[in-house]
């Protein structure tokens, strides 16, 4: 029988959690900026998505089979949860986002999508008609007038009104899928539900392709990232491992070891990791305005997390719970409802 966890170990079990959850953004910030320099090329978004989805599944079925351990049952109790999850969270949200990176920044295109939990804020509120609390609304109304400046209507560069469009319907497809794995489910595990849905994406992606419904443009043509250019493989094999393998392997990590709520604060730094390395990568950078826009936007959500922790620990309180996360640092969901595992859009 292993010695009881220590205060000391929950500390250093959190801190390496910490780690794991900022490699996660860092990685997973990067796949704007290997899209982009993918349909640069001629690559159409429909595309890319679903060569990275195949990769990705292909590499990640072996240790989902692993974790299923033989208990095939699990995918029948299951398979409705996986198929939304793969055909909204995974394949809607990615088309829709290289859709958005294709006609816009990708800081831009990342803080559309990022409205997500605002946008769910809005659809309680009408749907249970019961206001949010003060910090919440708080939040809501910040992360609005964010958008507001990111969009800069009155600057003298115009933004495209359809990227626009598909960075809003890429945050509709993440609020659905919060949605999905908003429910906890026990039997289900998270690398399971990951790989599930990359297949059933995949899947889509050549089915409405093959069928003419999306068009899908391939390219041999090089890519450029940064200073270098590069064979189109190497933006490729960077979406498909990086951007997607280990960003949801390590997102999924985090999740485990901070908990879903923690991670999901944590993953906020997707957003800077996104346009630091479309700078670095691609050279662009959003606008001063938008920058502020951006940082309001982000803002917004700390608030709506925060205040949601704050109802938690409340509920906790009143049930005569723990509510330190020293305390039962692996009490966290099976499957995050918050974006540590956003990755599904990114």
């Amino acid at each position: 029988m292993s010695a009881p966890m220590t205060k000391a170990d929950a500390k250093s079990f959190l801190a390496s959690g910490l780690g794991i959850a900022l490699f996660s953004s860092a990685v997973f910030g990067t796949s704007g900026s290997f899209a982009k320099s993918m349909l640069e090329t001629g690559w159409s978004p429909g595309a890319a998505v679903a060569v990275r989805l195949t990769g990705a599944a292909l590499i990640l079925v072996i240790p989902a089979v692993v974790a299923l351990r033989g208990r095939w049952h699990q995918l029948k109790d299951n398979w409705l949860t996986i198929l939304l999850f793969g055909l909204i969270g995974v394949a809607g949200c990615q088309l829709f986002y290289f859709n958005a990176v294709a006609r816009l920044s990708v800081g831009v295109a990342l803080l559309l999508e990022y409205l997500a939990p605002v946008m769910i804020v809005l659809w309680l509120w009408i749907a249970s008609r019961r206001r949010p609390r003060a910090l919440t609304a708080a939040g809501a109304l910040l992360s609005l007038g964010g958008l507001v400046l990111v969009l800069d209507l009155t600057g003298a560069v115009k933004v495209d009104f359809v990227g626009v469009l598909w960075g809003m319907a890429a945050a509709v497809c993440l609020v659905i899928y919060f949605f999905i794995t908003a429910k906890e489910n026990d039997t289900l595990p998270p690398l399971v539900l990951a790989s599930g849905g990359l297949l059933v994406g995949a899947v889509v992606m050549w089915l409405v392709g093959l069928l003419g419904l999306l068009p899908m443009t391939f390219s041999t043509a090089d890519t450029t990232l940064g200073p270098w250019t590069t064979p189109w493989w190497v933006s490729a094999v960077g979406l498909i491992i990086l951007a997607t393998v280990l960003a949801y392997v390590t997102g999924i990590m985090a999740a485990r070891s901070l908990g879903s709520k923690v991670a999901s604060f944590v993953s906020l730094t997707e957003v800077l990791f996104a346009v630091i390395w479309a700078w670095l990568l691609l050279g662009e950078l959003p606008g001063p305005i938008q920058l502020l826009g951006g940082l309001l936007i982000v803002g917004g959500v700390v608030l709506v997390r925060v205040d949601e922790l704050r109802g938690d620990r409340r509920g906790a309180r009143g049930a005569g719970q723990s509510t330190s996360a020293l305390d039962h640092p692996n009490d966290v969901e099976p499957v995050p409802s918050g974006p540590a595992t956003k990755g599904p859009g990114n």
